[in-house]
């Protein structure tokens, strides 16, 4: 099984003290980078919310968002320290001015003086917000399964491209030194070299190792048959990086079989080899 780097899942949750939502998303990172956000009075939660997403995940770069709104209660407080002092303050202004009444509305409007309490965040609220980021976590490696299912197909498909390939180019492989050693002879004849049957036998070994790419197809089915299994593991043990390592081993093996190109065909088939395993690079970026 392989898993997406890239995935985002959301879980929105409504209680008598409030609401609260969680958010997950990661793209893709050659390490794991783990970003928690959460509101001030729950900052002690992120060493927990941090330790359970890194026992999920060993790759990408992952944000963790927490939106709190507290529902405020019903009943108010009046601040009688800080009412005090405006009415004092409010006395003094007018002893020195003479003008001036005491307005308890006014007194009532300013800032601090009345105040809605919000609910405090016990045990049972820090129990539902668990809850509700371990519902979040769970969606999130689902989305994270089915992205890596998508990329899965994708892969393999690409794979099959690369096999339809190296059977065409060996099939064409008699056929291609058959007609490159009658070309070999049709220049001799054209330059009027005459070579006696060993020394002809020689000139066609050499091409022959020239043109073989039997070496280049064998390694390039090896590692086709190496990626299959990759996409197979069960486990989670950097998959990624190892498809990623495999794609180099078969540009590499396209390169040079590209170098060795003896014919249209086979150099059409070299293109299309690279451009199949390009797509599969760009797709294994997002691979855990």
């Amino acid at each position: 099984m392989i898993y997406s780097m890239t995935a985002y899942a959301r879980h929105y949750i409504k209680e008598n003290w409030g609401t609260a939502t969680w958010e997950l998303r990661s793209v893709n990172q050659r390490y794991l980078e783990v970003d928690i956000n959460l509101p001030g009075q729950l900052r002690r939660l992120e060493p927990i919310i941090r330790d359970r997403i890194r026992s999920c995940l060993t790759r990408g770069k992952v944000e963790c968002y927490l939106y709190v709104n507290l529902q405020t209660q019903s009943a108010f407080h009046v601040n009688t320290i800080l009412t005090k002092q405006l009415i004092q303050a409010a006395k003094l202004v007018k002893q020195y001015s003479g003008e001036g009444e005491i307005n308890p509305i006014a007194i009532l409007s300013w800032p601090g003086v009345i105040a809605t309490p919000e609910h405090d965040i016990d045990d049972t609220i820090i129990t539902q917000l668990f809850y509700s980021f371990d519902t979040t976590l769970r969606d999130f490696l689902h989305a994270r399964e089915t992205e890596g299912i998508a990329l899965k197909a994708i892969i393999e498909q690409r794979l099959a491209g690369v096999s339809t390939e190296v059977t065409k180019i060996r099939q064409q492989m008699p056929d291609i030194l058959v007609w490159q050693k009658k070309k070999l002879l049709g220049k001799l004849e054209e330059v009027q070299i005459r070579l006696d049957n060993y020394r002809q036998e020689q000139e066609f070994v050499l091409l022959a190792q020239r043109l073989d790419v039997a070496e280049e197809l064998e390694r390039l089915e090896i590692h086709v048959k190496e990626i299959y299994h990759l996409l197979i593991l069960s486990n989670k043990d950097a998959v990624g990086r190892r498809l990623d390592f495999m794609m180099q081993e078969l540009h590499r093996e396209s390169n040079t079989l590209a170098s060795k190109s003896i014919n249209a065909s086979v150099t059409k088939s070299a293109i299309e080899l690279k451009v199949l395993i390009e797509q599969m690079r760009e797709q294994i970026q997002n691979i855990e």
